[in-house]
């Protein structure tokens, strides 16, 4: 066999010279043909890594491209950006009450009041961003939406109203313009909670479908649920104790309670052989949620009023007036479309020298009065207010005046 002859000098560097050329070439051979190495370079030693990186091909974007998939600025040049506002007026807005309501991160916030039965009524106003350019749409819709929210299911919305108008047909837009829209005699059988592990809440929302994302605006609003005076509303009378140690009796002046009563109650002590050193009186609300297995119950202490500091002696009477006004309070809520209730108890504590405690709850049910701003509501509000409850007759209906009047249903 012959020997291969070693290479000249002068070939190695004219080789060694040529061979960046035709490594670059390679690597834009293979950005240009799809990752595909020519059979001319598929000899070539592959470029050396550097220390940590991992064995993938280097890819080359050409300039004067975007990224594919990369969000920002570049959005708006393709048209993906909104070019419009959405604006939802209510009709009456001057004149319409408002009413403070606690949002999901503990806030308070003034929304607009309405109840059930009165007719929501408004425009949608649009107000193109760019007075030379048309907005297209698929079309224009305004709803009307109540939903409860459980917040452990925060996926599932439970829609219990939904009404929809449509405002325009699919077209354009070509300049700045307002839909009026009005939904009459709207029912809204509950009121707005806002609570630990549920919302309930009402609002309307504008669309403007697009082919790409669609335009969305959303208006909240509060609903309170107005009942006339219970035709019942009978004492809560009981004796609790401990045998040959505690015996009390308790009462309390009525079951039902709007927000702005006052509790009135006596305490008698028929037998006290446990040295007491302090008794108050709670009002607790417990919220709860799901069904079923799934049931959570969520109790939250709204007040805690002193009426005694000092030990009784048997035959004494202990007064009790707790004025409700100045506690956050709601109307009680019970399996409203059953997804959570809502109740409210009185929790009568005692504790003795020893720090035990000793306690009775007693429920009782809270509702809405319709005080003397409703005098200003409508004829329609009035009668919705009194079919809640059932207690006015077909063919009667009260004056709002009448009904917040407490003598006159005494």
């Amino acid at each position: 066999m012959r020997a291969a002859s070693p290479a000249r000098p002068a070939e190695q560097r004219k080789r060694r010279a040529l061979l960046p050329g035709r490594a670059a070439g390679w690597l834009v051979g293979a950005a240009s043909t799809g990752g595909r190495v020519p059979r001319a370079c598929s000899a070539l030693p592959p470029e050396p890594r550097r220390p940590g990186e991992r064995g993938r091909r280097r890819r080359v974007q050409p300039s004067g491209l975007p990224r594919p998939g990369r969000p920002g600025g570049d959005m708006s040049f393709f048209g993906f950006g909104q070019s419009v506002d959405v604006d939802i007026l209510l009709n009456d807005a001057d004149s319409r009450k408002r009413a403070e309501h606690k949002t999901e991160d503990g806030k308070k916030d003034k929304y607009f009041l309405f109840y059930d039965g009165e007719t929501v009524s408004g425009k949608v106003s649009l107000a193109l961003k760019n007075p030379n350019k048309r907005l297209e749409h698929q079309g224009i819709k305004v709803e009307f939406i109540g939903q409860i929210e459980l917040y452990y299911d925060r996926g599932n919305h439970h829609e219990f109203v939904s009404l929809v108008k449509d405002l325009a047909r699919p077209g354009e837009v070509t300049q700045s313009q307002a839909f009026d829209f009005e939904f009459t005699h709207v029912e809204k059988p509950y009121e707005s909670y806002t609570g630990q592990n549920v919302k309930l809440r009402y609002f309307l929302r504008a669309t403007i479908s697009r082919r790409l994302n669609d335009v969305v605006k959303e208006m909240d609003i509060v609903v309170h649920t107005l009942s006339t005076y219970p035709e019942l509303n009978s004492s809560i009378k009981m004796e609790v104790g401990i045998e040959d140690c505690l015996h009390i009796e308790f009462e309390y002046n009525k079951s039902k309670y709007h927000l702005k009563d006052v509790i009135v109650g006596k305490i008698y002590f028929l037998l006290v052989r446990i040295k007491i050193k302090h008794m108050e009186i709670d009002i607790i609300k417990r919220e709860t949620t799901g069904t079923g297995p799934n049931v959570y119950h969520e109790n939250d202490t709204i007040a805690k009023y002193e009426i005694m500091d000092g030990a009784p002696v048997r035959g004494e009477s202990i007064p009790i007036r707790l004025f409700l006004a100045g506690y956050e309070l709601t109307p009680t809520m019970r399996d409203i479309n059953k997804k959570f209730s809502v109740r409210y108890y009185l929790n009568l504590v005692l504790i003795d020298e020893e720090e035990r405690r000793y306690f009775k709850q007693q429920e009782v049910v809270l509702w809405r009065k319709g005080d003397i701003v409703r005098k200003s509501m409508s004829h329609q509000a009035a009668i919705a207010s009194q079919r809640f409850e059932g207690t006015a007759p077909l063919g009667e209906v009260r004056t709002p005046g009448q009904l917040s009047d407490g003598s006159s249903r005494q």
